[in-house]
């Protein structure tokens, strides 16, 4: 399949980019970027000097046409102006913004702050939210893919067992998110820039983070009730990963053998998802240095009987298993590859 990458310059462009190169039944077509039209790629994105000569051209309908699958990886607000396009053309769309990731027109307003309800319902309800471990049924044939949040994609993760086999509790899980400098983007504000991120852990937006839609709309669906949580982000001093950590309180006692078999009855058929949960080792619990570069989602749990609190961890890289590799994931299942397909890698290690 032919592949157009619309907004390929960034972080997230240049990760579809070198997963693309390496895909093998994808032929990347065409990268665009209005800053860098006419450039060499890999002057943009050195480490795919020698695997490709490909330059970058203007964005344009004309160029997405050549193409059977596009990727956006585009500014929040600025897919919406590309997707009914490219849908009522047929081409299959893997939507890496947030422009359609919330099934509820009026949940833009509230989590995006824009002027008003959005503009398109129908495709919202024909979107699949492209987490596989999560929609894999609803994937296959699909024509819109809205691929999920990063730190939402760690949050879920983690609390999906707990939220499909019944163990959340009435109060709203505590969820505290880790997240590295590259998922401010390749032009992150002056707080990103290496003079202010160092040493740094420094809370973000500690409530009403815009993610946290995401994880209450999956999390619900999952539990068949209404989940709400309390969710704070933390900006730390790494290039790469996400560590998150929700606290759910439970009704119930709650052993360890129960959660083991939550875990793995929800994941133990997944080609990305490993527990890490070891009594002995270097990882006894999810950790970012051992998931960077790959797809690989790292989950595990503590129970603390005193206080019938379960501990959830969930760690990501979060331009692949939080951005483009979990895309082409989808991808892969949607056009009926296999869907390990360009992303099978052993992490590196020593990092």
């Amino acid at each position: 399949m032919r592949a157009c990458i619309i907004g390929a310059s960034g972080f997230t462009g240049g990760e579809l980019l070198r997963i693309l190169l390496q895909h093998g039944g994808v032929e990347v077509a065409c990268a665009t970027s209005r800053k860098f039209k006419g450039e060499y790629v890999y002057r943009v994105h050195p480490n795919l000097r020698g695997f490709t000569n490909l330059k970058f051209v203007e964005p344009s309908l004309d160029a997405a046409l050549k193409a059977d699958v596009v990727f956006l990886a585009l500014p929040h607000g600025e897919s919406v102006k590309w997707v009914p396009q490219l849908y009522e053309h047929g081409l299959m769309t893997v939507d890496l913004a947030a422009d359609f990731r919330l099934k509820d027109p009026n949940a833009y307003v509230e989590w995006y702050r824009w002027p008003q309800p959005h503009p398109y319902p129908d495709l919202l309800k024909r979107a699949v939210y492209g987490l596989p471990e999560l929609h894999r049924d609803e994937l296959p044939g699909a024509k819109l893919i809205a691929s999920p949040g990063c730190t939402a994609t760690a949050s879920i993760m983690a609390l999906a067992p707990l939220a499909k086999y019944g163990l959340l509790g009435p109060l709203p899980p505590v969820v505290d998110v880790k997240m590295g400098s590259s998922g401010a983007g390749a032009e992150g504000s002056v707080l990103d820039m290496h003079s202010h991120r160092t040493y740094v852990i420094r809370p973000y937006e500690p409530v009403h983070h815009r993610h946290a839609a995401e994880v209450e709309q999956e999390l619900s669906r999952l539990a068949g009730r209404e989940v709400k949580v309390a969710y704070t982000p933390h900006a730390v001093d790494v290039v790469r990963g996400i560590l998150s950590t929700a606290h759910v309180f439970a009704e119930r006692e709650v052993d360890e053998p129960t959660l083991w078999k939550a875990y793995r009855a929800m994941y133990g058929d997944s080609k990305f998802v490993r527990i890490m949960k070891d009594r002995l080792g270097l990882a006894r619990y999810p950790n970012i240095k051992y998931v960077l570069g790959t797809n690989i989602v790292d989950v595990g749990f503590e129970v603390d009987s005193r206080l019938r609190r379960i501990v959830a961890f969930s760690a990501i890289d979060n331009l692949v298993r939080g951005a483009a590799g979990q895309a082409v994931q989808a991808f892969n299942v949607a056009a009926g590859f296999p869907e390990d397909q360009g992303l099978r890698y052993i992490p590196p290690h020593p990092i």
